[in-house]
């Protein structure tokens, strides 16, 4: 279950980090390195060398979860560390929940931008393109389709984050 303080910091950590993703496109370090020694910190406190063994591999998880994704370049560093943060905080489960609520919340922003910007058509055969070279050569950057290369739209994937942070302590409260 939830705590009243992981409700308080994750909600708090994860607002903040949407909030500034969207305004600046960045993730700041502060935050996301503060929230995991603060998680590390309190779950010691909390539950000693067993909560800080899980806050760590929950820390490691998120990392582990975004790491491919940031080295082909389909996301940025700042969203790897917030949901690694996050994981620190409700453990390497509560990373996966966060993860999934996450993946399902950014595909419908996604195509919700998409259509909105007329760029949906495009995307999805950029995704095709992007499966059959993986398909042939396996997984691998491909520059026209990169954060940094495409013309297309961009999502601050830490709203996504946000929504499957809330969404992962929600399921702890059921």
């Amino acid at each position: 279950m939830a705590s009243p303080v992981e409700w308080l910091i994750v909600g708090s950590v994860a607002v903040a980090a949407a909030a500034s993703d969207v305004r600046t496109r960045r993730v700041p370090n502060t935050l996301t390195f503060g929230a995991a020694l603060a998680a590390f910190g309190w779950s010691a406190a909390a539950s000693g060398l067993h909560g800080l063994e899980t806050s760590l591999l929950g820390w490691v998880t998120g990392l582990l979860i975004f790491l491919p994704i940031f080295a082909l370049r389909g996301i940025g560093g700042g969203d790897v560390k917030l949901l690694a943060a996050i994981g620190a905080w409700l453990g390497p489960i509560g990373a996966v929940e966060t993860a999934l609520g996450g993946a399902i919340a950014g595909g419908v922003l996604a195509v919700g931008v998409g259509i909105w910007r007329g760029y949906l058509r495009e995307a999805v055969r950029n995704i095709f393109a992007m499966l059959a070279v993986w398909r042939t050569v396996g997984p691998a950057s491909i520059p026209s389709v990169t954060l940094e290369g495409t013309r297309g739209p961009r999502i601050a994937y830490a709203l996504p984050i946000a929504l499957g942070a809330f969404i992962a302590m929600w399921l702890r409260t059921r």
